[in-house]
């Protein structure tokens, strides 16, 4: 197996991405391949005490790279030699069978589509991040403005995913809503209800119905939403959980009994505390397209670089995309089949 990694992509680059994929490469057994500028690289591997390259790591090397003001809808033509472009280019050339990046979301997500090529049939690719609790959420900002049919795929390309990459035998698919009625919700809420709920009478998923956003973390194992909805709920939940984390802190600092208490909890505060911790889990899932595709946490060191390769070896293992494959014409809309793309 061989996993791209965009070299310079994120606010670590090239240093904690060039450590956390050799460390992923030696534990995991996986071939690398770095796509860079190979002086940073080959600075960024002696930066951490390594004069050679690792049996199984190569190097693509790619002078351009994409920043965070980059226009994502300009990428691939204004930066066709960047080390986000030229690996995305080599997963659909077949040079590897996943890639990582922790660049510029949006850019990620233009090119991925563009080079990458959604599932013929899929009309839109979807960001599938996962909460600690394993629960995926699937739109996570690829998609501001859905159709109905757009979030009955969501639904089952989630579905899907935690079924065969995360090893959750019938998933519980619940449509993110202001209220856990079937008659809640906009007009866009209401029909992706009936369609859900269609997928659901055909076998394809198991939709439990509408769930609010205070039930998320254990009520379903997938969470249908919106990008825009998505997103604010994702980042919602990593604000609530900072400042739940700042709070405890501040507890256990406040006397001499505190700092006592802490030591007798503190096995259940670093098992929470690694629970939480994003690097622990990986990175967002791009679902939908023809290869997995996935956005690392800009912020990502090298411990989220590793995370993030042993979620693209799941992904690759479990043949999620080639299910997604089997089953688009059953997750397409009749009228929408006779344009697909």
């Amino acid at each position: 197996m061989r996993i791209i990694i965009d070299a310079m992509g994120g606010d670590n680059a090239p240093d904690e991405i060039v450590l956390g994929a050799l460390r992923a490469a030696k534990e995991y057994g996986t071939e690398i391949v770095l796509v860079g500028r190979g002086e940073d690289i080959l600075r960024g591997m002696k930066a951490n005490g390594l004069d050679n390259l690792p049996q199984g790591v190569e190097i693509a090397n790619a002078e351009d790279m994409v920043d965070m003001h980059v226009d994502p809808t300009q990428v691939v033509q204004q930066h066709r030699n960047s080390s986000m472009v030229v690996g995305l280019k080599m997963l659909a050339d077949g040079a590897g069978d996943a890639m990582i990046s922790a660049g510029n979301t949006g850019a990620l997500l233009t090119a991925g589509t563009l080079l990458v090529k959604r599932i013929r049939g899929i009309r839109r690719a979807a960001f599938a991040p996962l909460f600690p609790t394993r629960t995926v959420l699937i739109d996570a900002g690829a998609n501001t403005e859905c159709t109905p049919e757009f979030l009955m795929q969501f639904g089952c390309m989630g579905s899907l995913y935690a079924q065969k990459a995360l090893g959750i035998e019938r998933p519980r698919v619940a449509l993110l809503n202001n209220g856990a009625e079937e008659e809640k919700g906009d007009e866009l809420h209401k029909n992706a209800y009936v369609l859900l709920k269609k997928a659901d009478e055909n076998g394809l998923i198991h939709f439990t119905g509408n769930i609010e956003g205070r039930d998320v973390l254990t009520g379903a194992d997938v969470i249908v939403a919106d990008g825009f909805s998505g997103n604010v709920l994702l980042k919602g939940i990593e604000g609530t959980a900072s400042y739940m984390a700042h709070m405890m802190k501040d507890m256990f600092k406040r006397n001499f009994l505190s700092k006592i208490g802490y030591l007798f909890c503190k096995k259940g505060a670093n098992e929470i505390r690694k629970t939480m911790d994003y690097r622990e889990i990986g990175g967002s899932m791009l679902v939908g397209l023809n290869k997995p595709v996935i956005k690392a946490h800009g912020s990502s060191d090298a411990l989220a670089i590793m995370g993030a390769v042993k979620q693209a070896m799941t992904a690759v293992e479990s043949g999620f995309c080639e299910e997604i494959r089997a089953n688009v014409s059953r997750m397409t809309l009749p009228r929408e089949a006779q344009n697909a793309d």
